[in-house]
Parts: structure tokens; sequence; C-alpha cells
């Protein structure tokens, strides 16, 4: 039937339509890929599916604008083998790279959580190992490179290739006019096919519009192709200012990241803690030093001490030499990261800045003038130095520590130019230095710095592709997950940490902060869900003082200002998060974005907001997040109206939150 058709007069056109009917077919396989790839994670609905026709309609035509062009251009003298063999090609080799970076998006979604943006590039430019990476991906994941070969070969069998017989064909001036008026007819629908909609009224569809046709922002990234992803954010200004408070006076009194240390400055009327601390003012005349220890994909859920409740209270854990940390620390109930990448990470504990819209580092606004606590700190008279066990300049951290006012920076390089401990034979082969030499590297430098002083440390072994070394390979075997092995090496190498430093002279004298950068491979439900994949501990220990679990919500952008207060520094600074010991508990928040929805945490609540309305508002105790109040409650129903109020509140902090990151961000004040 398809071939009597093409042998037609419009063979030419239908042709081409043919050939874009396969396309979006191959499209839905491939979404569906995506979905069985990660479907702990993802919900596949019909809502699903037919938005992804609109992200589909608009990626096909983009990338397949060329093809049809060349296919339909009004001159006859094309219509002939060869330069219909150029044409198949173009087609195969522009669908078969959109078909590839469809299938790899597939695996890197457990890391981010969406789908991936050109920020990509940024984020792995200093990169000398990606060939490894990729080449282990090949390896871990073959079938979707058996499914990737498949599918080009069925692209290839079933492509359409119009047999026009020049002695045969219509007048030449027809057969112009015809492809002239396809052209001229397909043009219409395919802007508004790129476009998202027909009207002028209609604003292009974006990466956020999936949000539209999903309950949960995750399974916005299943509505989306990567094609689309990358197209729509080459070369976008990433911060857009709102306009939700025109009065400058209102906004500030709302929310401000500028801290103003005071004796007791109680918070603003109906505003969000964060601005103002009521720490002791007195200089910092202990000079305690500060520790930080950054541990890669150390989320919260392997935490057998953070989990009591969890497997009705049979759940152990992966972190036994941790949980004895904890035991002497303080932590907190609910304690969350601001980004899904280590690079959100550096920013959100060292300098309080969270990641709205895409990683802070890789865009235009990290030009700003901005620092962090090793800057503050360092003004103060204190010695900083980080630590990254991967070559120099590896995820731009070297770059960043530099920036926000590290003096010193200590990698791979520097580590096997140390005569005190082993050479490159300690590298893992993919990323960086074993955690378990480099932890000890990191403590033997941290008593060559001269007190006070301020370091941090960010661990890589418990990082894809998930190995460790070979001699602890019978003593950590495989178990649930393929990081679960990592997680307890890596803990044996932070006990070990702990262990060397304990002896030190300056160990009573010092703050040690433990935290994740992200969350990682989960087992469990409820860190599946969207707030559940944020979820990171956030440990304070502080030799001698008496450990307590603290009924506040938590966040890393909190951890500079915390430390700060701690200290008892007394000027102002800038910082999103807020001091958590100088905070009431009603007072503390969290924020964190996915795939164009904010989400906020407060009053036992979670607020999601897509930026211009709410969408979705959760009881911090329905941990799957399975039942939205807005869309439960009824006007009728006295609490619930009650708790409406408490919702509009929180949509204004937010809001005052995200307006003043924006601004911020674009007029360069990042700095008080």
């Amino acid at each position: 039937m398809v071939k009597k058709l093409l042998d037609k007069t419009y063979s030419l056109v239908l042709a081409v339509a043919w050939n874009l009917l396969l396309i979006y077919l191959v499209y839905q396989v491939t979404r569906l890929e995506y979905y069985l790839e990660n479907a702990t994670y993802l919900h596949y609905t019909s809502e699903v599916f037919r938005g992804g026709l609109v992200f589909d309609t608009s990626a096909i035509l983009y990338t397949n604008a060329l093809y049809i062009v060349l296919m339909l251009f009004p001159w006859h003298i094309k219509e002939n083998g060869r330069y219909h063999r150029l044409c198949k090609w173009v087609y195969l080799v522009i669908n078969g790279v959109a078909i590839a970076i469809n299938l790899a998006d597939s695996v890197y979604f457990k890391y981010t959580m969406r789908r991936t943006t050109t920020t990509v590039f940024g984020e792995f430019s200093n990169e000398g190992n990606l060939g490894s990476v990729i080449g282990a991906e090949f390896v871990n994941h073959w079938y979707l490179v058996v499914l990737f070969v498949v599918l080009m070969l069925l692209l290839w069998k079933f492509y359409a290739t119009p047999q026009l017989d020049h002695r045969k064909m219509l007048h030449r001036w027809k057969y112009s006019l015809i492809c002239l008026l396809s052209l001229l007819m397909i043009t219409p629908f395919s802007i508004a096919g790129i476009r998202g909609g027909w009207t002028t009224a209609v604003r292009p569809v974006t990466l956020s519009n999936a949000n539209q046709y999903v309950e949960r922002p995750t399974d916005a990234a299943l509505v989306l192709n990567t094609p689309f992803s990358l197209i729509r954010t080459v070369g976008k200004n990433v911060f857009s200012v709102p306009d939700y408070f025109a009065d400058a006076q209102e906004l500030e009194s709302i929310f401000t990241p500028i801290h103003t240390p005071v004796e007791s400055t109680p918070l603003p009327s109906g505003g969000v803690g964060g601005g103002s601390s009521s720490s002791n003012l007195a200089s910092p005349s202990s000079k305690k030093n500060v520790v930080i220890l950054i541990v890669e994909s150390f989320g919260r859920e392997y935490i057998g001490a953070l989990n009591k409740d969890l497997e009705n209270g049979q759940y152990k854990g992966y972190t036994p030499h941790v949980d004895s940390l904890i035991a002497k620390s303080t932590t907190f109930t609910h304690s969350y990261c601001n980004g899904r990448k280590s690079i959100d990470g550096m920013p959100s504990i060292l300098s309080s800045i969270p990641m709205f819209i895409e990683p802070f580092v890789l865009t235009p606004s990290s030009m700003n003038n901005v620092t962090g606590i090793a800057g503050i700190l360092g003004a103060e008279g204190y010695e900083t130095a980080f630590f990254h066990g991967a070559q120099r300049n590896s995820m731009g951290f070297q770059a960043f520590a530099r920036k926000t006012g590290f003096q010193n920076y200590y990698g791979r390089e520097d580590f096997c130019e140390d005569g005190r401990f082993g050479d490159d034979s300690e590298f893992d082969g993919m990323w960086a230095i074993w955690d378990e030499p480099f932890l000890q590297y990191f403590a033997a430098k941290i008593s060559d710095l001269k007190e006070p002083f301020m370091t941090a440390v960010f661990t890589a072994t418990s990082h894809h592709p998930y190995a460790i070394p070979e001699k602890y390979k019978e003593v950590y075997p495989e178990e649930n997950l393929i990081i679960h092995k990592c997680i307890r090496y890596t803990d044996m190498a932070i006990g070990k940490f702990f262990e060397k430093v304990c002896r030190e002279p300056w160990f009573e004298n010092t703050i040690f902060v433990l935290t994740s950068d992200h969350t990682n491979h989960s087992d469990h439900a409820f860190y599946q869900s969207t707030l559940g994949g944020f979820c990171v501990p956030i440990i304070i220990f502080e030799p001698g003082q008496e450990p307590q679990v603290i009924d506040k919500i938590a966040q890393q952008i909190d951890i500079m200002p915390t430390l700060l207060g701690m200290l008892g520094y007394n000027k102002k600074f800038f910082a999103f998060g807020i001091d958590l010991f100088n905070t009431p508990t009603e007072e503390t928040w969290a924020v964190n974005y996915l795939n164009g929805i904010y989400q906020y945490v407060k009053h036992g609540h979670v607020l999601q907001f897509d930026g211009t309305k709410t969408t979705a508002v959760y009881s911090l105790q329905d941990s799957l997040m399975q039942h939205n109040l807005l869309k439960e409650s009824s006007s009728q129903d006295s609490s619930l109206f009650t708790l409406h109020s408490s919702f509009s509140q929180m949509e204004r902090e937010l809001k005052a939150i995200i307006q003043q990151y924006m601004e911020r961000m674009t007029q360069n004040r990042l700095m008080p």
C-alpha cells in the first residue's frame, strides 16, 4: 500500500510525511526505554504520552528542518538517485544522533533527576577521562547499544525514497509548483509545532511546560526529550527576573540574603528566617578551626542512625563509622541538599548559593563578585585550603575554590608528590585518588596548616562507576545497589580519618561538618520521591559538646551561616541560608529546584511552585507525596481553609527568595 502511494505523483510529499512518522515512533520507543531504565522513579501515564507528542514534534521539526527543505526544494534536477541517497544519509545521521542522546540520557537521569541541558558541556569540559567513562557505560549498558543499532536498521529499511521517473514526470513548472506549495504549506505547521501552539499568544514551549502533563516534577523528564532540552538551552539567558514584588522594601522585609549580626533582632513580620543573626557578637577570639567533609553521593538514605524508623526499625544502614560519629554530633530531623549535581553542592555548602534553573558555576553569573566561608574567614586571619583527589581543574572545583577565597588547593598531583603517601598507583583509574589514602593525606595536610584554619575536602570514590580498591572487594561485596559497597568503603575511610585526627592537638578546637554533595541510587520509596531525592545528612561535630537531634529543617545553604554564627562572626555577609542554631524551629526552611518546579519546605509542608502558581502542597508526614492537599481540600473544611492561609504565606516567601536570587544574579549583587 505504501509503495503504491509513493509511486504516485505526490510521492515526494508522502515520503517526507512517512519518514517523519517513523521518527515519531522511534521517539516513543526511546521514551519507553527511558521509563523502563528508571521505572522506580518515574510514572508513565496517558498524559505523559500526550505531552510527549508536543515536545517530540518540536524536537523532530527542529532537527529535521534541513532534511525537509532538501526534500521539498522546488528544483526538479535534484530528482535522481544520488541526491536522494544524500537526503537519506542526512536523515539517518541527524536522527541517529537524536536517538543516541535520548538513550544515553536515560542512564544519566539517576544522577540528575532531569533531562540533560547544554550546561553538561561546561560541567565536564575539564575532564580528561570522559572516554573511559563513556566506554564503561557502553559495556554496562550494552543493551542500549543493541537497541540503537536495531532502531537505525529499522529506519534504514523502512525509509521511503520517492520513485520518480523523469520520462513520466509532470511538466517542470507543475513539479516546481507542487514542491513550492508543499514547502509553503508545511512552514506554518512547522512553526506551530516548534512553538507548541498556533496563536501568537502562545509562548514557545520550554522545559518547564512539561510540568502541566504530570503530577510530580520528576516525571517532567519523561515528557521531555533530550534533543529538545539541548536545543532550548543553547545560548539562553538562564536567569529571568520575575516581578512578584514591585516594592523593594516589601521584598527586603520578606526575605533578604544580607545577614546583619545583631544582639537580638526579631524576624520581620511574615518574613523568612535569614538576614539577621542573634549570635554572640564577641569577636571570634576562640578562632575555632573549621573542617568540612563533602562526601560524594552520601545520601541520608544510606545512614542507619538517620533512619531509625525505616523498615520497622530494622534498618541498619551501611555506615557504622558515621553512625558512631552521629552519636556524638548535632543532626536535624529534616536535612536537604540544594541541587542534584556535585557542582551544585560546592556553591550551596561553601557559599550558601542554591541551584535554581542551572548550576550556578556554569552560568554567566559565576563571573559575579562572590565569596564564601573561605574568603570570609580568610579575611579574619584563617589559613584556608580545599582538597579534591582528582586532577587539577576537574569539575571546575579549583576555579570555584580560588574565586571564593581558598588560599590553597590540593589535588591528585599534590598527593602523588607528597613522599609520606603513595603515588599514582592510588588513583582509581577513572576519577580520583581512592578515599582512604586521600583522607589520610587530608588529615596530614591539615596538621601542616597554621591555626586557625578553615578547610574542606570533596571525596570521590562513591561515584560512578562505583569501584573500590581490589583489596576491599571481598570485604565489601556487592549488595542491593551497586553503590552500597562504595558507601561502606567510604564510611570506613571516614572512620580512619577521625581516628587519625582525634590524636592531633588541634582536634579539640575544631568544628567538623559532614554532608553530601547530593543523593544517588535509592532502593527505598521515600527517597525516590520528589523531595526524598534531596535528602542528605548535615552533621555538625564539635568535640566536647553534647549530641542532639534538633527538630528543625536544615539545608546545605545553612551550613555557612550556621558556622559563622558558631564562630561569633560579627560583620555583614551574604548567604541565602540561615543560622540554624539562632533561628526558631518554625522559621527554618529549605528550597530546591527540579524540572521547572521550586520546592519549599516549611511549617510541616512541602509547597511546589512553577514560577507562576502553586501546583501542589504535601504534608511532610506524607512521605511518599501521594496526597496533594490543594486537590483534596474543600472550602467547607475550616481546618484546611486555615492551612490555605499558611500556603499563601509560604508562596509569598518563596516568591521573595526567587526574586532576590534572580535580581542579585543578574545585577551582580552577591556581596553585602
